[in-house]
């Protein structure tokens, strides 16, 4: 049996600006509307998306925590998103002993990750991998 993760409610307070910001700012690709009571956007590349609206989940607006994505260049998503004007945390590396501050000389393959938060707080990381 195969089971595939399609789509993950992200609980959020006003649905037209937690569109715009996955949309214009995180660059999530606008799947459909339907007239703001259910919103799918879809990270480009990705088989898995994101609703929100409302009455789609109990949660509290902010309460989601630990949704990552995957990108094969961690310095040029940095860029690209900071550029679009979401504010990402510095680029961190996970050691034996946890996060740390990135070091030039540090391959950031499967140990380098950034943050950011939407507008109302769910959080979000951002992790390469490059080769697997």
């Amino acid at each position: 049996m195969k089971y595939t993760l399609e789509v993950v409610p992200v609980p959020v307070s006003d649905v037209e600006r937690a569109k715009t910001f996955y949309a214009d700012q995180v660059g999530f690709t606008l799947d459909f509307d339907i007239d703001g009571s259910v919103v799918q956007l879809t990270p480009p590349g990705s088989g898995c998306s994101i609703q929100i609206g409302r009455g789609l989940t109990r949660m509290a607006p902010g309460s989601l925590e630990g949704l990552q994505l995957v990108v094969a260049d961690l310095d040029a998503a940095h860029r690209e998103l900071t550029g679009r004007g979401v504010e990402l945390s510095e680029i961190q590396v996970y050691a034996r002993d946890g996060f740390r501050p990135r070091l030039p000389e540090d391959d950031l393959n499967n140990v380098g990750f950034c943050t950011f938060a939407d507008p109302d707080g769910n959080r979000w990381t951002i992790q390469q991998i490059s080769d697997r």
